[in-house]
């Protein structure tokens, strides 16, 4: 069972006010996201839409790890007492990873297929923790067994291709936590597992926010597994959030584009000969005034 009863602290982890991304300088550049504002607490938040909506470009805003082509602007990015707007890459490399982490979305990729898992995770537990030897090996036995993982002697020696996609994710996700973050960004974290195995990795990830107070901004495009994992949603189009409610209450989404995802998706409920096709309205695509968007 996930936990859904999250309490809110006065203060939040992150403030985003207007954030927006454009790819190159010309008129025609691509705006990738356009005035985007919202809060983050000790939650998890989802951040839903289809692809090409923004979402991954987001979560890489909020950690400064676009292309230099990309132009970026913002009223306000405040992570904690830190301005990130003005922060250096000196600044942004003692966050990234430490304070902000990130779970990328296939282990295949992530992973560096040179290395024993347990050199990998004890990279990060230098990094962070500086810790060396034996007390390295320790704190990643203790990482890996803190994702659930069995046999962590064995699997501590083992290379990425030797274990599943599902044990990839927790390996990832013990490299994550490493250092304690207080904020975690899940891009697309579930979508190469098969329901089984991305239901426990969900219950895990409840697990681990709730018990640690961590931020975590869970993007997917996936409507029914953010109404089940999620506390809130902000709903994503062409770079701007349309719509922000409360997870359980989908339902009950007012947008026409929040409804026309929900009605495009099948049902056991219903028999339909065919799935509606959305129709898209070009007033979709003009700026929401920030406000509207929180």
């Amino acid at each position: 069972m996930l936990n859904h009863n999250v309490t809110h602290v006065t203060t939040p982890l992150l403030q985003v006010r207007n954030l927006s991304v454009r790819f190159g300088q010309s008129p025609d550049a691509t705006r990738a996201l356009r005035n985007v504002s919202f809060d983050l607490s000790r939650e998890k938040l989802g951040i839903v839409g289809e692809s090409g909506s923004g979402k991954s470009t987001l979560g890489r805003a909020i950690l400064k790890l676009l292309p230099s082509v990309a132009e970026t602007s913002a009223d306000a990015l405040q992570f904690e007492t830190m301005d990130l707007r003005n922060a250096s890459e000196r600044d942004m490399l003692t966050i990234r990873g430490s304070r902000i982490s990130m779970i990328m979305q296939d282990p295949k990729y992530a992973l560096d297929p040179t290395m024993r898992i347990g050199d990998q995770i004890g990279e990060s537990v230098s990094l962070h923790l500086k810790l060396r030897g034996s007390a390295r090996r320790k704190k990643v036995l203790e990482l890996l067994e803190s994702v659930e993982i069995r046999g962590v002697e064995r699997v501590y020696d083992l290379y990425p291709h030797q274990v599943s996609g599902g044990m990839g994710q927790r390996i990832m996700i013990a490299s994550t936590l490493a250092a304690n973050p207080k904020i975690i960004i899940a891009d697309e974290p579930t979508s190469a597992l098969d329901v089984t195995v991305r239901r426990k990795l969900l219950e895990l990830l409840d697990r681990l926010v709730s018990s640690h107070g961590i931020g975590l901004i869970f993007i997917t495009h996936d409507l029914n597994l953010a109404q089940d994992f999620c506390d809130r949603l902000l709903i994503m189009y062409s770079g701007q959030i349309v719509e922000s409610l409360v997870a359980k209450e989908l339902r009950q989404a007012r947008h026409p584009y929040t409804q026309g995802l929900l009605a495009s998706l099948p049902r056991l409920d219903l028999e339909l000969p065919r799935l509606p096709v959305m129709t898209r309205d070009p007033a979709w695509a003009i700026d929401i005034p920030s406000e509207a968007a929180r």
